[in-house]
């Protein structure tokens, strides 16, 4: 079996799809790439057997169809140190040798048995697809995905909740402490359905999505989801169980707004936060005459900082305490210049939004606070 391919196309390809593997695997075929050559196309598969990805690439010359596996790490690093230049494979199907030629020598490798490579599931006859643009796949998947928990007693918050209707697709993410809400109104399904992507998958797209163009399809029934872009296929397994009611926590009711400057109030943050407690990463935000004074102590140590910020704020003085790092991770997660900070009390949750929104989007973040002592 022999073919001719671009070094620069296939490393690219063997780069984006290596990032499945583990670094320790409980099956040893799974350290190794899957290459099968079917009528002039070759595909590669990468995976972990909870998620697997392929990949697809046109090859300059073949003789015969056929598969074989070989080690990725070292195919990886082989390829990596060839500049761009056509790769002549040699594949012996019953030695499993491998030969690489290139421009000034060549690689020989030994592969293995490609009927012992795990095959991934198929999806039910009742799975659901959807159609969605990647740039918006893309944003919805940006700003969710820091808010997703670790949590073992918890898994259905390790991931990103997709909710789907006939008017909108809503992607959510919480641990408990932030909360992340994004609607996709551009996007749509044809039936009310729902997921929630594993946070190892949702990364992987989010690493392959800025190079699409065209929309991406996914396909998903009770366990398993399976994503088409132009160059690659995802297939992976979802985390099953029950989302909480998101929109049971988020507050409806917010007298008291505030509008700042995003970059001004991180800078701000990140300063004071320096002096606040290790153990608590507290800082206290009084708010005031149209200014905040971000202020952040640590008595163990008597350190302390403050300082004061003009926004446009007008209700009565109130103070609010709030974990500094998950704060500015909010702050970070969203575009537009000035934010909104709409909070109630300093024991319910403050909501941060843009002031302006972007395209066919509705963006809100949630924030639990933290009791203040004094």
């Amino acid at each position: 079996m022999k073919f001719i391919v671009s070094s620069t196309a296939l490393s690219n390809r063997l780069q984006a799809i290596s990032r499945v593997i583990n670094s320790k695997n409980a099956l040893p075929i799974l350290d190794c790439f899957l290459f099968d050559l079917q009528d002039g196309t070759l595909s590669v598969t990468a995976s972990d057997s909870e998620t697997t990805m392929v990949t697809t690439i046109e090859v300059n010359e073949n003789d015969s169809d056929g598969r074989f596996v070989v080690t990725a790490k070292t195919l990886l690093d082989a390829l990596k140190e060839v500049p761009e230049q056509p790769l002549a494979f040699e594949i012996n199907v019953e030695t499993q040798e491998i030969t690489i030629r290139y421009q000034n020598g060549m690689y020989s490798l030994v592969g293995q048995q490609a009927d012992e490579y795990p095959t991934w599931p198929m999806l039910g006859g009742n799975a659901v697809r959807v159609e969605m643009e990647a740039n918006v796949l893309l944003n919805g998947i940006n700003r969710s995905i820091f808010a997703t928990a670790d949590d073992e007693l918890r898994p259905v918050m390790n991931g990103i909740y997709f909710d789907i209707t006939t008017e909108n697709i809503t992607m959510v993410a919480s641990d408990g402490h932030k909360l992340v809400r994004c609607k996709a109104l551009s996007s749509k399904g044809n039936e009310r359905a729902a997921f929630i992507l594993p946070k190892k998958p949702a990364t992987l797209l989010k690493n392959l999505l800025p190079k699409e163009t065209d929309a991406v399809t996914f396909e998903f029934d009770d366990r398993n989801a399976v994503f088409t872009l132009e160059n690659y296929r995802m297939v992976c397994r979802l985390i099953e169980g029950r989302y909480p009611n998101y929109n049971s926590v988020i507050p409806q009711n917010n007298p008291y707004k505030v509008i700042v400057d995003r970059i001004s109030l991180i800078g701000a943050l990140r300063r004071v936060s320096i002096f606040s407690s290790q153990a608590s990463n507290l800082i206290k935000l009084r708010l005031q005459d149209n200014r905040i004074v971000v202020s952040a102590q640590d008595i163990d140590f008597s350190t302390s900082a403050e300082e004061t910020l003009v926004c446009q704020y007008t209700g009565n003085p109130m103070s609010i305490g709030f974990r500094s790092s998950f704060l500015v991770d909010i702050l970070n997660n969203i575009t537009s210049e000035e934010v909104i900070i709409e909070l109630a009390d300093p024991s319910r949750a403050g909501l941060v939004v843009p002031a302006e929104q972007e395209e066919d989007e509705d963006l809100l973040m949630l924030l639990m606070p933290m009791m203040l002592n004094d």
